[in-house]
């Protein structure tokens, strides 16, 4: 039994009383259809008893707002989603784009509007889409409006543990893709600080969406000396949650029981039976993070991103099989021959005799004949059998000859594959297109890939970017001639080249290393090979041209391009 870190969970909501994941949360500020908050003078009160500050209580009331009520002439409120501490947030649609948005509404005056603008826009500024959008904060008419993304299709992940903790894979999927997320947060200086169950979305492509990047922590008056180490206790609280179906903590919260009162942190596979052990290790990795695990001391996880190097170091976590149905047995029909007819259920078919064996004169005669043409007809040909082998021995035919002296030297010998052992993106200018997600380009895994940007030129992507590319430590040096790359968008034209380089960071600029080979294609599969081999641990993939597709998940329409797969030979 381990000890958790409090500094990590003593974040205040408003008056610095409470934990921040030790309590459900009253209200949410971003909604989906689904899971529609409780707006009651319950949910009220106990927002009154929280706000004992003196900043609290000099908020200002919230505008008496109502369903159909414009804001920018634009969005127009339809139902009233949370009600609390001063701000409302609600369902809406934009009449202009004609889809559904959330909307964040507060007086201009109140203590924290400053601090919700701020926190809105620079969550726009980041545009990953593995978080809701923010689409615009404003400043009008005494009021501070914040309009984000609704996403009807989602579930909040409360939902999905309401009746069943997650299986393996979906859980080793829910931690990979926030931690990553997270990381990228961090890293342009954003936290979350209020990183619950009912912040994180799993839409009907299985990706998972986080909302309330810095708003939410922003509309509560929510601080942390510590954003990452929040964060990423947050994050094992979730994992822990998705694996046993129970808060990490004594209180009830989020529709799950807490731990019993008195025990402690318990490790989840002492919770719940059949529990992935590294799973386990890893939720307690990121909850105890001031101090090694009880179990194996590991070192704990203090921020995002080595919770996303812990996640790289375990094995990964495949699907389920798919379960086989076993076909339905055969069905004998009973057709009869020359009548079409179905024979009526319990009636039998008549067996027919076999035709009688010739026993007459001629019969007899008739299998003499036939006997006596087959022996005949079997010497005739063993003859000309033996006869065309022996004129071909004696005219010395080099046809026969099958003798292995030598006589494979002239055959090209085959291609053998080489295996990968690491990959680390290469970047000449600007910002990295997806770091965490090479390894999934030689994982032997199609279904998960590494995805550049959306370019808005194309398909050169120069001047704006020299090229994007990855490279590979393939253990030792390796005579490398070919490569096959299979990529995510068929469309005008991919055009790749393989170098051979010094290191996985390599010291010299792409003018300088010896190309192995170029390529170019329309579809998805892009095949380099070089006129000969060149000897090499270290291999470039380097990309300069990527085709034009349309939105693929929440990918927008651009040149852009997807690595699934990529295999080496020499």
């Amino acid at each position: 039994m381990a000890e958790r870190s409090t500094s990590a969970v003593d974040v205040a909501d408003n008056s610095g009383d409470e934990p921040l994941t030790a309590k459900a949360e009253q209200a949410t500020a971003d909604g989906v259809a689904q899971t529609r908050e409780r707006d009651t003078a319950a949910d009220e009160d106990a927002a009154e008893k929280k706000t004992d500050t003196p900043t609290d209580r000099g908020a200002s009331s919230p505008p008496e707002l109502h369903s159909g009520h414009k804001l920018a002439r634009r969005y127009r409120l339809e139902e009233c989603v949370t009600r609390l501490d001063g701000f409302s947030s609600w369902r809406a649609v934009d009449e202009k784009l004609r889809r559904a948005v959330g909307v964040h509404l507060l007086p201009a005056d109140h203590p924290r509007a400053r601090s919700v603008l701020a926190a809105a826009r620079s969550s726009a500024l980041l545009g990953d889409p593995r978080f809701v959008q923010v689409l615009d904060a404003v400043e009008e008419n005494d009021l501070v409006y914040v309009v984000h993304e609704w996403l009807p299709d989602a579930t909040e992940l409360t939902t999905l543990l309401a009746s069943a903790p997650l299986e393996a894979h979906d859980a080793y999927q829910l931690v990979s893709q926030v931690s990553q997320a997270m990381a990228a947060a961090h890293r342009e200086g954003l936290a979350h600080l209020r990183l619950t169950p009912s912040a994180v979305l799993r839409t009907s492509t299985g990706q998972y969406r986080i909302r309330g990047l810095a708003v939410n922590a922003a509309l509560r008056g929510i601080s942390s000396d510590t954003p990452q180490r929040t964060d990423t206790e947050a994050i094992g609280a979730l994992l822990y949650a998705s694996l046993t179906q129970r808060w990490p903590y004594e209180d009830d919260a989020y529709g799950l029981s807490g731990l019993p009162k008195g025990v402690g942190l318990i490790a989840p596979d002492q919770v719940r039976a059949g529990v992935h052990r590294g799973l386990s290790e890893l939720a307690m990795r990121a909850l105890v993070n001031d101090g090694a695990t009880a179990s194996r001391q590991e070192p704990p996880c203090t921020t995002p991103e080595e919770l996303v190097k812990a996640i790289g170091e375990m094995p990964r976590i495949r699907p389920p099989e798919p379960a086989f149905t076993a076909p339905p047995e055969y069905q004998r029909t009973t057709y009869q021959q020359g009548t079409y007819g179905r024979t009526p259920p319990g009636a039998t078919q008549p067996v027919q005799a076999p035709p009688p064996p010739l026993q007459s004169r001629t019969g007899r005669a008739l299998k003499w004949a036939v006997s006596a043409l087959l022996i005949a007809a079997l010497g005739l040909g063993s003859w000309q059998l033996a006869d065309a082998l022996m004129d071909r021995e004696n005219s010395g035919d080099p046809g026969t000859s099958h003798t292995n002296d030598g006589g494979d030297k002239g055959q090209p010998r085959p291609k053998k594959p080489i295996s990968v052992k690491g990959a680390q993106e290469f970047v000449v200018e600007g910002r990295p297109q997806s770091p965490e997600t090479v390894g999934n380009t030689y994982d032997k895994d199609p279904a998960t890939l590494w995805r550049t940007k959306t370019f808005k030129d194309g398909p050169q992507l120069a001047p704006y970017k020299p090229g994007v590319g990855i490279v590979y430590d393939l253990g030792s040096e390796q005579n490398v001639s070919e490569a096959s790359i299979g990529l995510r968008y068929g469309g005008d034209r991919s055009k790749a080249a393989l170098y051979a380089t010094d290191s996985l960071t390599p010291s010299t600029g792409i003018e300088s290393m010896k190309k192995i080979g170029t390529a170019t294609t329309s579809g998805k599969e892009l095949k380099i090979a070089g006129k000969k081999s060149v000897k090499s641990r270290y291999v470039l993939l380097w990309m300069t041209e990527v085709p034009n597709s349309g939105t693929d998940g929440y990918y927008g329409a651009g040149f852009k391009q997807g690595i699934t797969d990529v295999k080496f030979k020499g």
